[in-house]
C-alpha cells in the first residue's frame, strides 16, 4: 500500500497544497508549528474520518473557513484508489471513496495506516482505555465487522447507562432487553481482541528479540477486574449472569461494570509487569516492539503493508532504537515522519525531503 499524492483544502493552516509523496520514506521537516503533524493527521482523517488529535471537526479548519478538504490518493493491492473528505464547521462530514459517497464506518479499513506520536510512549503506563483503543482501532482496520459491533455495543452500552440513571432510586429497571444484547456483542468482542492477540503477541516477540538482541521476550496479557482472577470472561451466557450480579453496584454507580470497556491490556518483559517494575528504556522499547508488531499483524490480515506515520518520535528514541526502527522500515514500509533535524536521514537512500513553513511546502 503506499499513497501517491496528498491535497488539503483550508486544512488547519494550509490554504491549498498538493502532495506527491515518495514510494519509500518521506521526511517532513521544519520549525515547531510549521504544520509538519497536520499533514500527518489529515492522512490519518483519511485512514478513519476523523482525527488523533481531537474530536472537534471544525478545529481542523483553517480560521474563518466553513470548510476544509482532504484528498488521499493511494494504490491498495496496485489499484489505485481515491478518499475525498469534506469537513464542514456546522453539519456532517461528506466522506467519498473513488467519487461514491460512504459512511465514516465503511471508510474504515480501506487505507490502511500505522501512526506512531510521541504520546504513544506513554501507552504502557498511561490508561487502560488509551491501551483499549490502540487495541480497536488494530482489530478494527482489517475486520469492518469488528469495528460495527464496537459501534453497536458503545450504543448500547450508552443506552443502559441511561437508565440507570432515569430509574434511579426505582425497584425495577427494564434492563433484561439490553443485558442480553450487550453479552452477546461483549463475547464477540472479546473473542475476537483474545484471538487478534495470540497473532500479535508472536509478532510483538520477535520485535522485541530483534530491538534487545534476543535478550528479552515481551507478551501482552488480557486483564479484567471482574470475575474469577486468572479466568477470562468470553461467552455470552457468563456476561449475561455477570450483568445480572453486578446490578446492585451499577445502580449504585450508575454505570456498568461488566464488559469490553472494562477490559485492559499488561505488557510483561519475561515475568515483570512493565507497567509496575518496567525501566523507562523497557517501556519504550516494548512500544516500538508493539508498532512494529502492528504493521506486521495488518499486514498477515489484509496481504500488504500499511503506510506509516511517525509524528517526531525519533527525538524520543535512543540512537539504538531510532537505527532500529529505520532499518526496519527502509525499502519495505512507506512512512511519512515529522522532524525538526534531518540529520539521521541524510545518508539513508530513497528519501524525499519537504520543508513546511508557515502554511506552504518547499521540496528539498
Amino acid at each position: 500500500m503506499r499513497i501517491n499524492s496528498l491535497q488539503l483544502f483550508q486544512f488547519r493552516n494550509y490554504q491549498s497544497i498538493d502532495i506527491e509523496l515518495n514510494p519509500e520514506i518521506v521526511v517532513l521537516y521544519g520549525t515547531n508549528g510549521a504544520g509538519k503533524t497536520n499533514i500527518l493527521e489529515s492522512i490519518y482523517v483519511g485512514t478513519i474520518g476523523k482525527s488523533h488529535r481531537t474530536n472537534d471537526t471544525s478545529d481542523m479548519l483553517m480560521f474563518n473557513a466553513n470548510e476544509s478538504g482532504i484528498i488521499v490518493n493511494f494504490e491498495k493491492k496496485d489499484t489505485p484508489q481515491k478518499v475525498n473528505i469534506k469537513l464542514f464547521r456546522q453539519g456532517s462530514k461528506d466522506i467519498r471513496l473513488n467519487d461514491m459517497k460512504i459512511s465514516q464506518k465503511e471508510l474504515i479499513g480501506t487505507l490502511n495506516t500505522v501512526i506512531f506520536c510521541p504520546e504513544d510512549l506513554q501507552l504502557i503506563k498511561g490508561s487502560p482505555s488509551g491501551r483499549r483503543r490502540f487495541l480497536d482501532m488494530e482489530i478494527s482496520q482489517t475486520s469492518a465487522t469488528y469495528y460495527h459491533q464496537l459501534l453497536q455495543y458503545n450504543r448500547l452500552l450508552q443506552q443502559r447507562n441511561t437508565l440507570l440513571k432515569e430509574y434511579r432510586g426505582k425497584q425495577n429497571i427494564p434492563l433484561d432487553e439490553w443485558d442480553i444484547q450487550l453479552a452477546d456483542m461483549a463475547s464477540f468482542l472479546v473473542k475476537k481482541r483474545l484471538e487478534s492477540l495470540k497473532k500479535i503477541n508472536l509478532l510483538i516477540d520477535l520485535m522485541n528479540r530483534k530491538l534487545t538482541g534476543g535478550l528479552e521476550n515481551l507478551t501482552i496479557g488480557y486483564e479484567q477486574t471482574y470475575g474469577e482472577e486468572g479466568n477470562i470472561i468470553y461467552k455470552k451466557e457468563d456476561f449475561y449472569d455477570l450483568l445480572k450480579q453486578n446490578l446492585p453496584q451499577d445502580r449504585h454507580r450508575l454505570t456498568t461494570s461488566v464488559g469490553p470497556h472494562r477490559d485492559d491490556l499488561r505488557f510483561f518483559s519475561d515475568a515483570i509487569d512493565l507497567k509496575k517494575f518496567g525501566s523507562q528504556g523497557q517501556q519504550r522499547t516494548a512500544v516500538l516492539s508493539l508498532k512494529l508488531s502492528e504493521l506486521e499483524f495488518i499486514k498477515s490480515e489484509v496481504g500488504e503493508y500499511p503506510v506509516l506515520l511517525l509524528d517526531d518520535v525519533l527525538s524520543e528514541l535512543d540512537e539504538l532504537r531510532r537505527t532500529n526502527l529505520l532499518q526496519f522500515i527502509h525499502k519495505r514500509i512507506q512512512t511519512v515522519i515529522t522532524t525538526t533535524d534531518i540529520h539521521d536521514f541524510k545518508n539513508l537512500p530513497g528519501v524525499q525531503f519537504i520543508h513546511c513553513q508557515e502554511g506552504r511546502i518547499q521540496y528539498g
